[in-house]
């Protein structure tokens, strides 16, 4: 049975003690003698320094400088077999430790094993693009210039892939507002209409719980339709039954065509 824990002045406590929480990291195990990351290690020691190595969740964590970056996926790809490179990203420690974690995620698609590279970077450096190896860094590291504002540099289009170009600020940076700041409220106003006209179109909404049912164009009317950018009243409005294509989408809830001829 779940230990009780008293709730007395629940309201009073504080959950974590700083202000940006990071969660404990999973088991880490030794590499294991004559295992294929062992091998792995060996190769990679040979061309740069290793800071340090384990095992955790049945994948190899390596940690290396940032100036290695390159030479060891490299490395990776061309004596060890790991021919993709899945994902790369970063993680935001400056709070903690005033350095973004930059990894990159290696899959050997022949021995079925996964190897973590691991490198620390201050505010405002930058990273080498592992683009000439792996094409498939091209949009994760434009990805990572978006959202964290880490430069890789001597890629090919090195701009923002998701947000506009003009957008201030790096949204996964853990200081970054989750619903924005007052430029984020503001930007698609000011863009289409003008700073003049703030007082009367107001900031945009941006609760991710909120849908507008009666909004300007009548789109969120599941079951009411009306005709495009028809007038409306409220309580005054006629139910339109969902109708489901035969050939296209099947209503399993009340039997169709198609499932009485499979009975």
């Amino acid at each position: 049975m779940r230990k009780y824990t008293p709730k007395d002045n629940v309201q009073k406590k504080s959950y974590y003690t700083d202000r940006f929480w990071v969660a404990p990291r999973v088991p880490t195990s030794e590499v294991e003698a004559g295992s294929h990351f062992e091998s792995v290690v060996k190769t990679i020691s040979n061309v740069v320094t290793i800071k340090d190595v384990g095992v955790q969740i049945g994948q190899l964590r390596i940690v290396i400088n940032a100036t290695d970056n390159f030479k060891t996926l490299q490395t990776l790809r061309d004596a060890c077999g790991y021919a993709m490179c899945s994902e790369l990203s970063a993680v935001d420690y400056l709070a903690q430790d005033g350095e973004f974690e930059v990894f990159y995620q290696m899959l050997n698609l022949t021995e079925a094993k996964r190897v973590r590279v691991v490198c620390r970077i201050k505010k405002d450096e930058a990273v080498e693009s592992v683009v000439p190896l792996f094409k498939s860094a091209n949009f994760a590291e434009r990805e990572m210039f978006d959202m964290f504002g880490i430069k890789a540099n001597n890629h090919p289009f090195m701009k923002r892939i998701l947000m506009p170009d003009d957008w201030e600020g790096y949204p996964l940076l853990k200081t970054y507002p989750l619903h924005g700041d007052e430029f984020a409220s503001w930007y698609e106003v000011d863009k289409i209409f003008g700073k003049e006209y703030r007082d009367v179109v107001g900031p945009e909404n941006r609760d991710p719980a909120s849908v507008e049912r009666y909004d300007s164009q009548r789109f969120s009317r599941v079951g009411y339709e009306v005709p495009f950018g028809a007038e409306i009243e409220e309580g005054k409005e006629e139910e339109n039954p969902i109708a489901y294509s035969e050939t296209f989408m099947v209503d399993y809830t009340t039997g169709t065509t198609t499932l009485k001829k499979r009975k």
